[in-house]
């Protein structure tokens, strides 16, 4: 009858039962959160006259040793202590006898891993946000030699218009600007303290929560105790912020899968991150962009999977949320790994500036550009322009020609009020350009857009 619990049981636990309901192997990534919890618990305890000085002294050194211990690797963690805070506090009384068994006076396990695992996801908001700046800055490094170089702008993955490269890498910044944001929003919204309220009801014990919370670096304490322990949604939104992180992540890799491509040859992925073939010599594969796109799936499996655990349960614990952290340290890695190695790939890729430009003279880019010519030039209805644009495209179709290209003689014969300054109209480079309303591709828009992103950074 080794459990701390084990009191009012005539029997000890099955073997079967420890295992299924231990999560010490997992949990005890929160050995940090859970020590530092801890000290600023007895600590408190000790200012309201709970635990003499000498206690505390005892508690804050075996603790400190805990640590050590667990840090060079002489801990032993044992299924049938559960989890990484029964394993602590048999460690700790171990080693300083009975002052040991006073630390959990006027706590529950409920409200110290509510500590532990809010304090731990609130630290990785802050790592993730860092990681995502560093994966800012290498892509505006790219897109800062490329505010010139054309890339076919798309909808529906058809050459639309021509934008130049930074400013469709300009798109991406905006993304991962918002999962800055999310990340700094969700953190700051969730750091509150949970310690004092023990089991769901709080303590009858004269604690002093604002203590805690200052000591561990929380905002306030939890207004309703009840909802404390049984809350989530911390853990929720990190998920939710990783998943849509992700999915910008995602949707990056799939460009750099189609860019690599011998049908676009827009990239070329560095062979540091690019893989070869079992059977093919001549293959060189996307496969970290390739990853990126299948660990997205990997984290949505996550936050569907928590949201499922917390959909039916009644307050206040209930030993189903012990689901809710593999799934939110497996996501963390994946974000981090993530953001580490795709700013790698960005930062060692070679950029095609020559096939991006010769893509943007396939599909009449600047048909457009004719349209708005024959509106603001010869003041022909905009509908009516629409049309007479589309003869010129079916023209340059017939003649397999693009309509950036096409002799003015043909144009001229489809509409005479065109004249020859339309060919200015029609160039790629002049239709990039012109496009200088705010937020626009232009170039001079792009350059304003990328300063807007390195003062953001503090670049």
């Amino acid at each position: 009858m080794d459990k701390m619990w084990s009191g009012r049981f005539s029997a000890s636990a099955s073997s079967l039962l420890d295992e299924f309901n231990a999560s010490i192997m997992y949990d005890r990534k929160l050995y940090r959160e859970d020590i530092e919890g801890s000290v600023a618990h007895a600590t408190m305890l000790a200012k309201q006259g709970i635990l003499t000085g000498d206690e505390l002294t005892q508690i804050t050194d075996g603790l400190n040793q805990v640590r050590s211990e667990i840090e060079s690797g002489e801990f032993e963690w044992k299924i049938s202590d559960e989890d990484l805070h029964m394993g602590i506090e048999k460690r700790l009384t171990a080693i300083i006898g009975d002052a040991g068994k006073k630390l959990h006076t006027a706590r529950s396990r409920n409200d110290q891993v509510a500590v532990d695992f809010r304090r731990y996801v609130i630290r990785k908001n802050s790592e993730i946000v860092e990681a995502v700046k560093l994966l800012m800055n290498e892509i505006i490094v790219v897109a800062d030699r490329h505010t010139e170089t054309l890339i076919p702008g798309m909808t529906h993955l058809q050459h639309a218009q021509p934008i130049n490269f930074a400013f469709h890498l300009g798109a991406y910044l905006s993304m991962f600007k918002r999962d800055i944001e999310r990340f700094e929003s969700s953190a700051e919204r969730n750091n509150i303290s949970p310690l004092g309220c023990a089991a769901l009801a709080g303590t009858p014990h004269n604690v002093d929560r604002g203590m805690t919370a200052e000591l561990l670096g929380f905002d306030s304490v939890s207004v309703n105790c009840l909802d404390t322990v049984s809350d989530r949604d911390f853990a929720l939104e990190i998920l939710f912020n990783i998943s849509t992180m992700m999915m910008h992540i995602s949707r990056l890799s799939e460009e750099l899968v189609m860019w690599s491509s011998y049908e676009f040859g827009f990239v070329e992925l560095s062979d540091e991150y690019s893989t070869g073939s079992s059977i093919m010599p001549q293959k060189k594969n996307p496969d970290v962009p390739e990853l990126l796109r299948g660990k997205t799936g990997r984290v949505y499996g996550s936050l569907m999977g928590l949201l499922t655990v917390m959909k039916g349960l009644p307050l206040a614990y209930n030993k189903d949320t012990q689901e809710d952290k593999e799934g939110v340290f497996d996501s963390i890695e994946t974000a981090e790994i993530s953001l580490e190695i795709l700013k790698e790939a960005i930062k060692t890729m070679e950029v095609k500036d020559y096939n991006m430009e010769s893509a943007c003279a396939i599909g009449h880019l600047s048909a457009t550009d004719l349209a708005d010519y024959l509106v603001e030039k010869c003041d022909i209805p905009f509908r009516e322009a629409h049309f007479i644009t589309g003869r010129a495209v079916a023209k340059g179709e017939e003649l397999k020609v693009d309509l950036s290209k096409m002799d003015f003689k043909y144009l001229k014969e489809i509409d005479a009020r065109i004249d020859e300054d339309v060919m200015e109209y029609l160039g790629l480079r002049h239709s990039m350009n012109a496009r200088t309303s705010e937020g626009g591709t232009a170039t001079t828009r792009t350059l304003e857009q990328l300063k807007y992103f390195k003062n953001y950074l503090g670049a």
